[in-house]
């Protein structure tokens, strides 16, 4: 019997949607590298802006993904860590980093 529910047709739909938008593959990638502040994150994804940054985070937060640890004391201090749960991700990352330098690599063959 095919996967079916109200929202997504299958697994595989559910698990794109967490990792879907333009920059949570990127985030990701940072945060397999190590546990970082939002400043830092922010340094090594320029490109992003930092209300949409804080929006990504907040739904690979929500999706159980990323860990947000706020530390009390003056100024706040905030980190972002990949969950266990979020861990699951990085090989599949792993390939599509792959998949996406081979398509690459064929790019700047020229055609016979």
């Amino acid at each position: 019997m095919p996967y079916q529910d109200e929202e997504y047709g299958c697994p595989a739909e559910m698990g794109l949607h967490m990792i879907s938008g333009k920059w949570k593959p990127r985030i990701l990638y940072e945060l397999f590298q190590e546990t970082l502040r939002f400043g830092e994150l922010h340094r090594r994804i320029p490109e992003v802006s930092r209300h949409v940054l804080t929006v990504q985070l907040r739904e690979l937060e929500e999706s159980g993904i990323v860990k947000r640890t706020v530390y009390q004391e003056v100024p706040p201090k905030v980190e972002y860590s990949v969950t266990e749960f979020g861990r699951k991700f990085e090989a599949l990352l792993e390939q599509m980093v792959i998949l996406g330098q081979l398509y690459i690599d064929s790019q700047e063959v020229p055609n016979e």
